[in-house]
């Protein structure tokens, strides 16, 4: 199988490139995948139709072209070579439930032949993947604050990059925050190198995490060796036709 992963961040590509081989076999041409990184998320085109230049890389905005490009794409792989886009992103503060119908509408509009696709959400951010995994963030950052660390609940609403900058960032969220959108957006980066090593996706706690490992090993010709208890997890729906 190949997947092809379309994710919001630059943080989200480093994560998803250290935890993907630890879900899916990839040694081998098991399995392959590559990861399409955005600049931002972006919203659904009301119309359903991309408006933004593809040069911004806004996620949302370019999603209709893209699902169309790689239905194009797919179709002409044939039937022996398998291959799946996987749209990775923060869920936020919308509604789980509605978003997931918009991005369904969304692929339901590319036509005759829509690529074989799975939204997976990210509840609240991307940083609760990484918290997901407390034993793998103390290991990446052996002075982090427990006290922060013990009271985050697992994909709860509660500013989540925030909480994990209050554990591991020297001054915490509002030191950081101070420096602006950039250093922001480069210590995500530093987290997502730097913890995801240590993770082991069996173990992890956090609920979407989990639908999103289920996702890869449901489609995949063969799990990693190193995730047993996969089949543990809720798994996710495929998007219906």
């Amino acid at each position: 199988m190949h997947f092809a992963i379309l994710v919001e961040d630059r943080s989200g590509k480093k994560a998803l490139d250290n935890l993907i081989p630890k879900i899916v076999r990839c040694d081998n041409g098991a399995n392959t995948f590559f990861i399409h990184s955005y600049k931002g998320i972006g919203h659904i085109p009301k119309d359903l139709k991309s408006h933004t230049e593809a040069n911004k890389r806004i996620l949302l905005d370019q999603l209709p072209k893209l699902l169309k490009g790689f239905g194009r794409t797919f179709a002409g792989y044939g039937s022996s070579y398998k291959a799946v886009v996987i749209v990775v992103c923060d869920l936020d503060d919308k509604n789980e439930h509605k978003f997931l119908d918009e991005l369904q509408n969304l692929l339901d509009a590319c036509g005759d032949s829509p690529p074989e696709t799975r939204f997976c959400l990210a509840t609240e951010e991307g940083e609760a993947w990484l918290l997901g995994d407390i034993p793998a963030v103390r290991k990446a950052y052996p002075k982090a604050r427990d006290s922060v660390l013990q009271r985050y609940k697992n994909d709860s609403v509660c500013g989540t990059w925030e909480l994990l900058a209050d554990a591991v960032y020297e001054g915490g969220a509002a030191a950081l925050k101070a420096k602006g959108r950039q250093a922001v957006g480069a210590e995500k980066c530093k987290w997502a190198s730097e913890i995801t090593p240590f993770m082991v996706a069996e173990n992890n706690n956090s609920p979407s995490f989990r639908r999103f490992r289920t996702a890869l090993t449901t489609l995949a010709d063969e799990p990693s060796s190193s995730s047993s208890g996969v089949k543990k997890a809720v798994p996710m729906q495929p998007m219906r036709r």
